[in-house]
This record gives structure tokens, sequence and C-alpha cells, in this order.
């Protein structure tokens, strides 16, 4: 890691140490800023994890306990595990067998489990409410499967050629991020990064892992869900393109969302589709929790101006328990599995769509500017 001095024109290299020669701990630091951090291992919404307990030991009849337990949208269970400087020999069986304890974890089980950590911090909250918000969907089922995180400073050859093992003959979900302090004067600094697999590649190990998981008979009924929201997407995305090309190099998906952006970096337009409801919204999140609050607040005081365009009202969120913001417009009595109703679902959301973009484009267009001038576009 480098400094660059614009006046030389030269950079300056910023002084790599380990966490022991800072006075840095496992436990009492590492953890902690994880626990507090999470989006340090991936802050896109789809990488979101929510971490539900610390020093985990609620198994049957050992007194073993694992660092983090996380969920992530998806709704599986994340075995977390820090090594600080060395990785050790062992930490992948160590993993290996908390994961496979967590395998057994019922629903109410992990509530419970979120529960006592929510209270342990001295918060009001409800466990089941605050994981089902951040799942954001009614269909995903918790603990379906289990994935594993590995954070240290160095790796040893024997856990990565583990790793590389598992995840390409058993399509196990395995990350390894790679945790380095950095000094400069007074200053720390620490760099996290995934290493495995390598970024690039991961949609194709997750394709491979999903693909693996489909093939299973117990995951049939998933799979025509899959196949429903696809079929549905696909019909809505050819009426929307008769209208509008905002949508048009968008592909159908298997998920309950689909996306594009507005043109401003971290706003974008999506359609999201459950059970319970049909919606169109301007999703904000552009990383920062203070950034997206004020480009929110800058919409907000257009709210009459942006509402008045759309012809109809639109809800408001803030979503104070997530880091981004929302502007939805939503039909909370539609069924997306009730395929004799899809007509009036595509229309409703196509001509929402349109509406949507048309109301927010010239805002977006200001706000956009304005962050270009600050240098944050």
């Amino acid at each position: 890691m480098f400094t660059i001095d614009k006046t030389t024109n030269r950079i300056e290299k910023i002084e790599e140490k380990t966490f022991s020669e800072l006075g840095f701990k496992e436990r009492e630091h590492l953890q902690e800023w994880i626990a507090n951090n999470p989006s340090s291992l991936g802050d896109k919404e789809e990488d979101r994890i929510l971490i539900i307990q610390k020093e985990f030991d609620g198994f049957d009849k050992t007194r073993e306990r694992l660092d983090l337990l996380a969920i992530d949208k998806q709704g599986n269970l994340i075995v977390i595990e820090n090594k600080l400087d060395d990785s050790g020999r062992d930490v992948t069986w160590q993993a290996l067998k908390y994961a496979s304890y967590c395998s057994s974890l019922k629903k109410q089980q992990i509530f419970d489990i979120y529960q006592d950590y929510l209270n342990k911090q001295g918060l009001n909250q409800k466990s089941e409410t605050k994981i089902l918000e951040f799942l954001d969907n009614e269909d995903v089922q918790l603990n379906q499967n289990q994935r594993i995180i590995f954070i240290a400073a160095h790796y040893r050859k024997e856990v990565t050629s583990t790793v590389m093992w598992l995840l390409s003959k058993y399509k196990l979900k395995i990350q390894c991020f790679k945790a380095v302090p950095y000094v400069l004067e007074n200053q720390f600094f620490l760099n996290i990064e995934q290493i495995i697999p390598v970024k690039e590649a991961e949609d194709y190990t997750i394709k491979m892992a999903e693909k693996a998981q489909e093939d299973s008979s117990s995951q049939e009924e998933l799979k025509n869900r899959h196949i429903i929201r696809k079929d549905f997407w696909t019909r809505l995305i050819k009426e929307l393109n008769l209208k509008s090309t905002l949508f048009q190099n968008i592909s159908p998906s298997i998920y309950g969302w689909i996306g594009t952006s507005s043109g401003v970096r971290g706003i974008g337009y999506n359609f999201a589709i459950s059970k319970k409801y049909v919606r169109v919204e301007l999703y904000i999140d552009r990383g920062e929790h203070i950034e997206n609050n004020l480009i929110y607040k800058k919409l907000e005081e257009q709210k009459e101006t942006i509402e008045k365009v759309f012809g109809h009202k639109l809800v408001w969120e803030k979503l104070e328990e997530k880091r981004a913001c929302r502007i939805k417009y939503e039909n909370s009595n539609a069924n997306v599995f009730e395929k004799e109703n899809w007509d009036e679902m595509i229309k409703f959301l196509s001509d929402g769509m349109i509406r949507l973009e048309s109301s927010f484009k010239e805002p977006l267009k200001k706000i956009n500017t304005e962050l270009k001038k600050k240098n944050v576009g």
C-alpha cells in the first residue's frame, strides 16, 4: 500500500505491520472490528451479512466456541473464524466442525441466538423482526446451507490447499480474507481483501454451488419458484422494452428482484416481487450511510414535485436498520405465484417504473452534478 504525493508525482510505501507488533488481539480487536462493521467483508447489497452472535458456544455436548456467527441475504448461516497474523494448521477442520454443528440449528433457535446477542448489547429489539427485515424476502428459508469465512494476515499452504479442494470438489461456500494492518506516522490502517476464491471467479463458484443445490430433490420447490420468477421477469422485461429502454440490457433473474442503474453511482431502479407484494423502487446505497441519507434528504425536499410528476403518493423509507434508503410504489395485495394475475401485475410494474424514472430523472441529474463538483460522484 502506498500514498500518492501529487506535488512530487511520487508514491511512498506505507509500512506493513503484524497485529502482534501493534498489540492488537484477536478477540478484543479484530473480532470487534468485524462485528461492528461487517460490510468490511463485502458492501454490495447481495454480499451483506448480519452478525447474530459473538463467541457462540451453544453446541450440545461440546464446549467449543466459534468467533462470529452471521446470516447472509440467502438465509445461510456463516461461521466466521479470525486468526490474526497466522491462520494456523487446523483452522479448516475447526470451522468445518462448527459448520456441521450449526447445520442442525432450527429457525427458532436462530432467533433465540440473535435475541441473546441483542439483549447483551442492551438493544430493545426483536430478533425475528430484524432478521426478516434483513432478508427482505419471506420466501427465504433459514439455514438451508452453511458458509465459512476465514480472516487472517497469513495463510499456511495446508489451509489454502484444503480450502481450494473443498471449493472445487464439494462446492462448499468458503471465503478467505487477508487482513493486514499498516502504519503511517500516528495513523493505523487496515486492508481487508478476499483472496479465495479470487473475486473475479466467485460468481462462477457460486453458480456451480447453486446448480449442485438445485439438483437435490429437497430443493425441488425452490427450483420451481426460480422458474416461475424467471418466467415472470421475462414477460415483464419484454413488456417494458416496448415502452422504455431502461431495462433493455437486463436479463431475467431467478430471484425476487432485478434492478438497473439510474445513471448515478449507487442509485438504482429496482423491481421486487413476492407472495405478498409487487413494487417498483428507487434504491440508494453508495456504500456510506451518511451519504445515502444526504441524497435521500435532498430528494425528500422535492417530494411534492416528484409525486406530482409520478401521479401518486410514494412510500419514503430511510430504512434506519439498514445502510440504504428506499422510495417505493407498491401493490401490497399481489402474489407473483398466482399466474392468472400476471397481466395486472405486469401493467402495474411497467407503468410504475416508467413514471418512477420520469419523476426522478431531473432531481437525480441535479444531485449527480452536485456530487461531481464535490469530487464524490
